[in-house]
């Protein structure tokens, strides 16, 4: 029996992994961290991880930025393997993680759905095979509770594009204060905030009288829970410390 934490269990996303591992037989989970409002749980609930000392195999982290140096003091003092879900951390942050990562294993991720690292995978050919004739362009809509912009799943794809290109491009989020034409080093990425939107993810190659564009639509939250009980299985067979991302749990379903 897989025995998990769930950090943000009372939020959107931590709900949603709570329901599906409750109908996972091969799963408990045996607590939760949240802040704030609270809510019936069939586990107990804990507002700062360093209060838990009971026994657990992963944490399953659907939370905030905010809520990290606690969630990677577990992880260190108990060599508890973390699954980070969460995004919008600064480059600070980002650094303690591989700090961590040295001591217990921990996987981090923009996206966690199996249809959104494919895309990552074709944006990455994409762009080996158009190189500099091609501007990238990529266009991320989420709800209008989303906090952070753009994406992490946006900043995933921005990512993988610039593995492939034959230069360093320039990340411009914004257009509205420049008044010149756009270079060809730049990869835009525009973020859209409404509604009740899941997730959709735009990736637009244009190039001289022709336009590719590939493109990813969540239609609901189970595929990122989904993908989160994966990798904290992945992460807890996996043992040994380092950071792993969703590329490593794929490899080893091949």
């Amino acid at each position: 029996m897989l025995r998990i934490i769930i950090s943000g269990c009372n939020g959107h996303m931590g709900r949603a992994v709570a329901e599906l591992a409750g109908r996972d037989g091969a799963v408990e989970t045996v607590a939760g961290f949240d802040v704030g409002h609270m809510m019936s749980n069939k586990f107990p609930v804990y507002e700062d991880p360093r209060e838990y000392d009971g026994q657990a195999d992963v944490v399953v982290d659907f939370s905030s930025p905010s809520m990290l140096d606690g969630l990677l003091y577990l992880a260190v003092e108990r060599k508890l393997p973390l699954v980070l879900c969460t995004t919008g951390y600064s480059a600070s942050q980002l650094e303690a993680v591989d700090r961590a990562a040295v001591v217990a294993p921990i996987f981090r991720s923009g996206n966690m759905s199996l249809g959104v690292n494919l895309l990552a995978e074709l944006v990455r050919r994409a762009c080996a095979v158009l190189g500099a004739d091609f501007d990238v362009e990529i266009v991320e809509r989420h709800h209008r509770r989303k906090t952070d912009a753009p994406s992490g799943t946006a900043l995933l794809l921005a990512a993988a594009a610039s593995d492939s290109l034959p230069y360093e491009p320039e990340y411009v989020c914004a257009r509205a204060d420049r008044r010149a034409p756009r270079s060809g080093r730049e990869i835009g990425i525009s973020s859209v905030r409404g509604g009740t939107i899941v997730g959709e993810h735009e990736v637009i190659f244009a190039g001289r009288d022709e336009v590719i564009e590939l493109k990813h639509s969540a239609h609901s939250r189970e595929i990122f829970a989904a993908g989160a009980l994966r990798a904290a299985k992945f992460l807890v067979s996996a043992k040994s410390p380092g950071l792993y991302d969703m590329a490593d749990v794929l490899s080893r379903a091949v």
